[in-house]
């Protein structure tokens, strides 16, 4: 390895050229910057020397990124930098590796997150060049200035993270300079599972609402909402008992955004075996969806066969669902409640009642036991008090 630190250019003659590979100078620039140049190799058509170039504040530091330019060289780990900026990276990533891959409303997500935060801040910005000093300013600026909550910037920084971890794939960046970021810690928010009188209440209130079925066949089986909108009828067996939750109805996010029918959050098909209540209301839902045919006439559209819909046979709305059932839970008290509460009341009622975690955790849809117990470990007021009186009866039996 040679060192080249005169000022001026070195002239290399051309048996010095055959062995250029990894030779290096430092000059000082007109500008003031100090330049750290190294040659790669050759171009296999010409048989020119490739030059590449450093500029540095000082002739230490300049001469610090040439000893580790050679080094690399030298052991075969050397990575052309980068020239290209993150913001347009950012684009290409979107286009190239995002949107054939995911869901549209996760690529709307993305995209989103690339252009209201990552390119105003990080855009700039060569991607060899980005490090975890800016990432790490970003984050705090967010969620300080901003008042972005913590899982916002949790969902920032997984974006930023796999479009890094993508370069560093292609072999344009060397690491991810957001793995030495610190991201803050979320808290996850109380989950407010329906008791058995609110039950009761809510059963009480939606008797004879359109969405009635809707509510109570969501409170009773745990789907999340995209997966009860988008349910089919072939997806119904009546005679087993069983649905079958293969798919989820999403909106892109895009303003004005279509409808589509997508698969489950996990990807995964699952069977749930539900009670003959639910059934019932399933062939309720049916015989009206019959009539409602019948009086549509040519009018009627459910190219998907979906087992909700409005009067005409097409999707319902995600917005509109939810706004009658906020309406719905403030009647009866709950005014806080989610429309995903329901789902939480399903498995919080069949763990009171002895299903174990792994029966609950297939029924929802969760990848391990462990994110199950995580979420509903807490269980509630009525089995802690359940738990009080087998203990006290336990008591009682070994002194008295």
């Amino acid at each position: 390895m040679q060192v080249i630190t005169e000022e001026s250019e070195v002239t290399l003659t051309k048996q010095a050229k055959r062995n250029a590979n990894g030779i290096g100078n430092i000059r000082k620039r007109a500008d003031g910057r100090w330049e750290a140049r190294y040659c790669v190799g050759f171009d296999p058509k010409t048989g020119a020397l490739i030059r590449k170039s450093v500029y540095c504040k000082t002739q230490k530091e300049a001469r610090q990124k040439l000893t580790q330019a050679m080094a690399e060289i030298d052991d075969g780990s050397y990575l052309d930098p980068c020239s290209v900026k993150f913001g347009d990276w950012l684009d290409l990533w979107l286009e190239t590796y995002v949107s054939p891959t995911v869901k549209p409303y996760t690529t709307d997500s993305y995209t989103n997150i690339c252009n209201r935060y990552l390119k105003p801040y990080l855009g700039r910005y060569k991607l060899s060049q980005l490090s975890a000093l800016p990432i790490q300013k970003m984050y705090n600026e967010l969620q300080q200035e901003h008042k972005l909550s913590a899982k916002t910037v949790k969902n920032i920084h997984g974006v930023l993270h796999r479009a890094l971890t993508q370069a560093v794939k292609l072999q344009m960046i060397r690491t991810n300079p957001s793995d030495l970021c610190d991201l803050p810690k979320v808290t996850r928010k109380e989950i407010q599972p329906m008791e058995q009188d609110d039950i009761t209440a809510f059963l009480r209130v939606i008797r004879g609402h359109k969405y009635e079925r809707l509510y109570a066949v969501t409170l009773f089986t745990g789907m999340r909402q995209g997966e009860v909108l988008g349910l089919t009828w072939d997806c119904v067996d009546f005679q087993r008992c069983t649905l079958t939750v293969s798919k989820q109805l999403q909106k892109t996010k895009k303003v004005g955004g279509e409808y589509t029918l997508v698969s489950t959050k996990s990807g995964k098909s699952r069977i749930i075996t539900v009670a003959p209540s639910v059934m019932g209301f399933l062939r309720e839902e049916k015989r009206w969806q019959e009539q409602m045919q019948i009086l549509a006439g040519s009018a009627w559209d459910n190219p998907w066969n979906l087992v909700f819909t409005n009067e005409l046979g097409r999707h319902l709305v995600h917005f509109t669902v939810y706004k009658h059932f906020k309406e719905i839970v403030r009647e009866i008290g709950m005014p806080k409640e989610r429309f995903h509460d329901l789902r939480h009341s399903y498995a919080v009622v069949s763990i009171e009642n002895g299903d174990d975690m792994k029966t609950v955790q297939t029924n929802l849809g969760h990848a391990t036991s462990s994110f199950t117990l995580d979420v509903y470990g807490h269980v509630s007021q009525r089995m802690h008090q359940q738990s009080a009186e087998r203990m006290e009866r336990f008591i009682q039996s070994v002194t008295g």
